[in-house]
Formats: structure tokens, sequence, C-alpha cells
């Protein structure tokens, strides 16, 4: 062991030994610098570009013109063809083994104009592939809340209502539906049975009834329909809903009675001085269990594939329909001690909006566009083997549950409560832009369905009692309604009105054609008057049937029935506050757009040509449960309990303790009272 005075300079000494150590490596690094080689490094030679601009900018020109070059593809000249003439006045192609053979002028040749012809590549098209898209958005929400508030000292314990009767409610409204369940199609068989079962299910739709509108065509419906009654004009969501937040909720009561004053930041604030130098606070109680909003929305544009001319050997089937539902259960029970608050007159709003539309692009000119005489001497083909399918199935669907369960009174302050106020969205959105052709020939059959299916069921029973000794003297409101059910469906669809004809044996013959794979295109089919001016034909051939489905499913479902006792604050009890209840607001909404291609020309079927529109709406409101005229005052008073023990001895003659307790003369029912009355 070293003293104090030792530790101290051996380690002075060694600090002084790293320094010299450093001193003398930097003095050997020197010294290896300086005996270092140099080394040359050899220069690059410098480059310079010689730069010039012979040609000066000239001025703006407004007459300058420019017209791109035609495209070349159609005329690539290779080498002599034979082939038979067909026309003087036209030519004729051929496409075999993947080329083109046209009937083309004789420039010079020693050979015969009819006999001499000439071979050009065909140009490259790319065949359209199936699209199949599967998309399940769902929410699930359970927001069943309990609260307590003020000095009342008492507990509210009535059994909370469960799921059960708003599922029950959701089948009694399903019921109603002409369409069933649909399974999710994994097949073009599968597809094809599915649009199949919407046809037969909508040819047995249910009868009229006072709850259910029905409109049936079997060729087309056009038009905005409101509820079953045809409009000019759909309403718009914008007047019944806001969906922007009120900054200024829950402040109402506050701006009123401090006659606006303002807190030193700006702020509204709920207290004022008074004249004698006293802080007044604005006492209210305020509670919201409502305003939860759901909201599917769905826009679905479908462009993949459309021609000028289509023919179809077997059949073609096409089907749209929109089927809404909505189904409210609203029977409130209030207490008959707020019989002078004011009562909210907002009633619940249904909404069923279904729009048909049929855009014709035909110019009516009954000619080619073009109005020449020219017709396409070429053309290519494209093929699928095969189905081609266009599918979009869209499900959504929300379930909330926002049960309440609240006992308040007013302790001389400001009291707010949101008990709800929930919001979800679903929201898809598809746009598909494909392949356009001249001309489509398929040798199977077309199977063409739009769907559209939205339900809204809303429970909203709502309970609000009172203990035997409530009382106010402030202003007070409550509102148990102002639901707002909102269904909007749009189903567009876009190809001449009527456009569909038979095929003649020309054009028979060219299915029999492209079926024994020699892909020839008869001339009387290439002198049709849609393919003025054309220059060559772009052919898509599919071998077996196209099925394009897009099918969109849209339910809410929500469960809102509060139940709300009102008391006296056991120590201080305060009759000027004022009250307001809301316990409904509540929005349900469905949104779908359809936009599909049928065709931009004639369609001409080999088989048979169905088509059915339909539409089916219906209003389901349920007086269930039936309260039968209760007392939710005395239902209110069975099922509060005292958390203070002390309150029920003999000697306490307090108020609050002695309104509280459930009267002598009550014969209350058995089991839990309150959920006899709204738990089912």
């Amino acid at each position: 062991m070293m003293d104090k005075f030792t530790e101290e300079i051996s380690h002075f000494i060694g600090f002084f030994h790293i320094s010299v150590e450093n001193a003398r490596a930097r003095e050997a690094y020197n010294e290896f610098a300086f005996t270092k080689a140099d080394v040359d490094l050899e220069k690059l030679p410098v480059h310079t570009s010689d730069f010039a601009a012979p040609f000066d900018l000239l001025g703006f020109e407004p007459g300058f013109g420019y017209r791109a070059p035609a495209p070349d593809h159609w005329y690539v000249l290779t080498r002599p063809v034979h082939s038979q003439s067909v026309s003087d006045t036209r030519t004729v192609g051929h496409h075999i083994d993947g080329r083109v053979l046209p009937d083309i002028p004789n420039y010079g040749f020693d050979t015969p104009i009819d006999s001499v012809h000439y071979l050009y590549p065909t140009p490259e098209i790319q065949a359209p592939g199936s699209v199949v898209n599967h998309f399940h958005q769902a929410i699930s929400l359970s927001d069943d809340d309990y609260f307590s508030v003020g000095g009342h000292g008492l507990a509210f314990n009535p059994e909370p209502i469960d799921d059960a009767a708003v599922l029950e409610g959701f089948e009694e409204a399903a019921a109603l539906s002409p369409l069933g369940d649909l399974a999710r199609p994994g097949s073009s068989t599968e597809m094809i049975g599915v649009i199949q079962t919407v046809i037969d299910q909508l040819e047995d739709v249910p009868a009229d009834s006072d709850a259910v509108q029905i409109h049936i065509s079997a060729t087309s419906i056009d038009g905005i329909y409101v509820n079953g009654e045809i409009v000019e004009e759909a309403p718009n969501i914008d007047d019944y809903h806001s969906f922007a937040k009120d900054e200024s909720d829950g402040d109402d009561n506050a701006e009123d009675v401090s006659e606006g004053e303002e807190s030193a930041e700006g702020e509204s604030t709920n207290t004022w001085t008074k004249d004698d130098g006293t802080v007044a606070i604005a006492v209210s109680v305020e509670v919201h269990t409502g305003g939860n909003t759901l909201i599917n929305n769905v826009v679905l544009q479908n462009f993949w594939t459309g021609a000028t001319i289509t023919i179809v050997a077997e059949d073609h089937v096409e089907v749209n329909a929109i089927v809404q539902i909505n189904a409210l259960w609203d029977t409130d029970a209030i207490t008959s001690a707020v019989s002078d608050w004011t009562h909210d007159a907002a009633t619940n709003e249904m909404f069923n909006i279904a729009t048909f539309d049929h855009l014709d692009i035909s110019d009516g000119s009954g000619g080619g566009a073009s109005g020449s005489d020219d017709y396409p001497a070429f053309w290519a083909v494209t093929e699928i083997h095969g189905d081609l399918m266009i599918v979009n199935w869209l499900e959504q669907i929300i379930f909330m549950s926002d049960d309440d369960v609240g006992i308040l009174s007013s302790s001389g302050v400001t009291t707010s409560v949101v008990a709800g106020d929930n919001f979800g969205v679903n929201h898809a959105s598809v746009f598909e832009l494909g392949f356009s052709y001249d001309l489509i020939i398929i040798g199977g059959s077309i199977f063409d369905a739009n769907i559209i299916h939205q339900m809204n069921v809303l429970f909203d029973n709502d309970f609000v009692g009172a203990t035997a000794d409530f009382q106010t003297s402030g202003e007070g409101s409550v509102s148990s309604s102002g639901n707002l059910l909102w269904n909007q469906a749009r189903i567009g669809t876009i190809g001449d009105a009527d456009r569909f004809d038979s095929l003649s044996q020309d054009q028979l013959g060219t299915l029999a054609s492209f079926a024994n794979g020699e892909g020839s295109i008869s001339p009387e089919l290439l002198s049709d008057e849609a393919f003025a001016g054309l220059q060559g034909l772009r052919v898509l051939y599919i071998s077996g049937d196209l099925i394009n489905l897009q099918y969109i499913r849209q339910t809410n479902i929500l469960g809102d029935s509060d139940q709300i006792a009102l008391a006296m604050d056991a120590i201080a009890p305060n009759l000027d506050a004022d009250w307001t209840i809301e316990t409904g607001s509540n929005a349900l909404l469905n949104n779908a757009t359809i936009i599909d291609l049928d065709s931009v020309g004639k369609t001409y079927v080999g088989g048979e040509q169905y088509s059915q529109e339909t539409l089916f709406q219906a209003e389901l409101i349920s007086g269930q449960p039936d309260f039968g005229n209760p007392d939710p005052d005395a239902l209110v008073n069975e099922a509060v309990l005292f958390l203070d023990d002390s309150m029920l001895a003999p000697d306490d003659h307090s108020t609050a303790s002695d309104a509280s307790c459930m009267p002598s003369d009550y014969d209350g029912h058995t089991g839990d009272g309150v959920n006899s009355m709204i738990g089912h």
C-alpha cells in the first residue's frame, strides 16, 4: 500500500510518461513523413465540348399547324401472298395463324389485282384478365356505460340490456328482404348460380303491405324513388344531417347564464363575478347518451371491357336490383316529473332513396360515326380460352351497442356527461378501367348483375325515471328521438336503350369460324355501319361465358336503449339547475353507387335475352316493447339501492332518504322491473 503522496506522484509520473510517448509518436511520424517517396500522378487531359446553337428561336406563330402521323402498324408491307378478292369497292382481310391477309390494289406487280395481296403483321392487342375482388369491412363496438353524477348517495342498478333484443330485431327486419344470405362465390359456376338465385328470389317477392312498398319491372326502371314515390330530385343528406362537430356543444347553458362573459384567454366560462364580488357558477346538468353515427359508403365504377358490337352465341341474362330496409324500435318511457320541461319535437326520419340511370351513348344518326364509306380491311384478334369474370363482392357491416345506465343529480356545479357520440365508417372506392374493342365475340353466354342490398336497424327504447323527491325549478329539455335512418343507392348502366337483336346467318357463320379456330369474319359483319370509317378492327374472342357480377351489401345495427334516473342531491339540493337530456339523435347511413359498362353499341344474341330490374323498399316501425303506460318513477325507486346503510336508520328523517325509499304501498314485481319492461 502506498501513502497518499506516493500515490499522487505515481499518477503524475504515469501521465507524464503518456505525454512523452505521444510526443515521441508525433516525432516519429514526422520523420517518416519526410522520408516517404513522392508519387507522380498522371494528369488526365481536359476535353472541352464545342457548343453551338445554329437555330434561332422564332416568335409565336398562331397559325402553325401540326398533325400527328397516322399509326403504321396496319400498313407494314412485307411480302406478297395469295388470297381471294371479295369486292371491287373495298377489301376484306382474314385472320389466319396470327396473320392478317388483306385485299389491296395492285401497285405495279405483274400479277392481276385479284390474286396478289400482301401480308401485314398483326398489331399487339392485350387481352383483359378476369377481375375478382372480395371486400369485407366490419366494425363492432360496445360502449355500454354506467355513470353516477352528483351527491345523491344512491346507486341505480337495473339489469343491463343485452344484445339479444337487437339481434332479434335484425332477424325480423331481414325477413322482409326478398334476398337471403348469398354465399360468396368462388368459381364461375357458383357466380352464375348466385345470379340465378337472385332472379328466382326476386320473382317471388312477397305481396305489398303497410310496411313494404315494391316496384318491379321486367325490363327497366328509370328515375328516382323516395320511400316508394317517384320524384324529380333526390333529397340531400346535408339538409338532414351535419357531419361537422358543433364546437359550442355543452356550453350553451353556460353562455346563457354568464351572458357572454369570457375568461382572460378569451374562452367562454361557466363562472362570472356578481356585483358583490362573489363568484357565481352556472348550475346545470347535461347528458348525451345518443348521437351515434354509423356510415357505410361504396362507390364502384366498372369499365373493364366493352365493344361497339357484341355477338353472343347463347343467352344474355341481365338483372339490376336495389333492396332497401329501414327498421326502427323507438318506444320511450319518460317520467312525469319532467312534464313541464321542453320536449324536443324532432321526429324520427327514414329515407329509402333509389336511382336507376340508363345512359344511352348512341348519337341517333343510325350510321357510322365518321360518315365514311370506307370499312375495315384488317382485324387483329386476342383470345380468352374459358370464362371472363368481372366480379366485385363488397360487404360492409357495423354493429354498435350503446346501452347506457346512469343516475344524475345537481350538486350546484356545471355537469356534462357524454356517453355516446360514437362514429364508425366503412368506405370503399373501386374504379376499374380496362380495355375497349371494336368487336367482342362470346362463344357462351353473358351474365350481368348489379345488386345493392341496404339495411338499417335501430333500437332506441329509452327509459327516464326519477326518485320520489326529484324536483327542479330551472329550465329543462328532454329529447329521446330525432334519429335518422338513410338508405341511398344508385345503379347506372351504360348502354344503348335498344341495343339487343338476334343473330344473322353471317354472324352465326363468324361464331362458327372462331369456334373452329379459323377466326374469319364475314364480309357482311365487316360492312356494319358501326365500323364505317375504321381501317382495322380490334377483336376479343371469349370461348366461354362473360360473367359481370357487382354485389354490395350494407348493414347498420345499433342498440341505443338508455336507462336514466334523476335524483336530488342528498346534502344541498339545487332546484335552480338547468337540465338537458338527450338520448336519441342517432344517424344510420348507407350509400352505394354502381356505374357499370354494359355495351357501347349493339348486342346480338343467339339464345334468349332476359332482363329484370327490381326495386324493393320497406319500412318497419315497431311498438315493441309495449311498456303499457308504466310508472317509470316507481321502477326507478325499485332499482335504487342505498350506498350508506346509516341512511336507513329509523331516526333518520332526512328529506333525501325518506323520498328515496320505495313507497310502502308499492307492490313491486319480482325480479328486476326495469329489465322486464325494456330488456327484451
